[in-house]
Parts: structure tokens; sequence; C-alpha cells
């Protein structure tokens, strides 16, 4: 069946989004129809606000509005501590279990020769520029269990062994192949407070 154009358009914008196949843009397009007139413009204001007011922190990489994060700019976090994820979704998922006071850097994926990504297609260098400030005493890699992720936390490990800081890896508590965002806060928590040198 042939759709007029402004839904085919509206159904093809869907399926740029993750998981959304054909049949679940033409529901969402034929529920934004039904939508009332303002609705749908304070929808597409929020996502065009998300866009123009969201950037990445100058510091760690996470997601935010002011430059430095919410959490960089806190005095009261542990400098001493850095954990390493790969998104900064990550950073969202860790900091649910109200555990862990120290900063964070984000890696902006991880490494996967398959895909054709290295370290210096992700931020490592800018990961050992902010190790070269002597107050940080150990690095948390808390990448994801999967291949890329285990190779990402191993490269990060050898790069850093020489530099005497202590560098601990989250325990397993997390499924292999399962993601940081997923996981519950019990999860997280007994898998930080598990976590090991490498």
């Amino acid at each position: 069946m042939q759709y007029p154009e402004p839904i085919t358009k509206l159904m093809e914008s869907f399926m740029k989004l993750p998981g959304i196949g054909p049949k679940t843009a033409a529901r969402l397009a034929f529920f934004v129809l039904d939508m009332k007139e303002d609705s749908v413009l304070a929808f597409a204001k929020a996502l065009v606000d998300a866009k123009r007011d969201l950037t990445y922190c100058s510091v760690c990489g996470h997601i935010t509005d002011t430059d430095p994060c919410y959490i960089c700019a806190d005095p009261r976090r542990d400098r001493s501590v850095i954990c390493v994820v790969e998104e900064p979704k990550d950073v969202i998922a860790m900091e649910k279990m109200k555990e862990y006071n120290g900063l964070y850097h984000v890696l902006h994926g991880a490494i996967s020769p398959m895909d054709g990504i290295g370290p210096e297609d992700i931020s490592v260098p800018d990961l050992l520029k902010r190790l070269r400030d002597e107050t940080v005493q150990e690095v948390i890699l808390a990448t994801n269990p999967n291949i890329e992720g285990e190779a990402t936390a191993m490269y990060i490990s050898r790069l850093l062994k020489p530099s005497g800081i202590k560098v601990t890896r989250i325990a397993h508590g997390l499924p292999v192949g399962g993601d940081l965002e997923y996981a519950d806060e019990v999860t997280l928590s007994k898998a930080l407070e598990g976590r090991r040198e490498i």
C-alpha cells in the first residue's frame, strides 16, 4: 500500500531510530497523526532542544547542558578515582545506584577492530591527559562485559600499568554480552564492590 508522502517521510524518520522497523514506524506515525497539534509541536521542540542544548563535558565526556557537567563541577566528588565507561548512558546507570562518589571518563565507544574502531577513535588520549594529574590513584574500568569492552579494558590497563595508578575492573556480576544501561542497581552495586585489579 502506498502512503501519502508526509506519512512515508515520518515513517522513514522513525525507522532511523534503533529497534524501529516498518510496522513500529507505521504505528508511531499514525499515533503522531492522532495527537493534538500542540502536543506534536511540544514533542518536536523537545527533540530540537535536546539536539541544540546538549553537549559533551569538556572534562569527562558525559552528556550535559552545562560545561563542565554537574559531576565534574561537584567539589564533594572523590577526585582520586575515575570510573571509565563506554557511553553517557552508562554514567547514568552507575549514578542510579548512589554508591559511587568518584569521577567518570566516557570513552564514546569501545575498541572494535572488526568495525575499524581503534584506541584513537575513542577518547583514550583524553583519559591519558586527565591522568597526568597526580591526584588520581585508581582507575575503575567499567566497560561492558563483551568482546569489545574486554579488549578496551585490557588495552587501557596495559597502558596504565607503568604509571603506578591502581587499575581495577568491575566484577562480572553483569551478564556477558549485556550492557550497563540495562543492569539493575543491585547488580551494578555488587559488580562495583567486587572489582579487581588487572
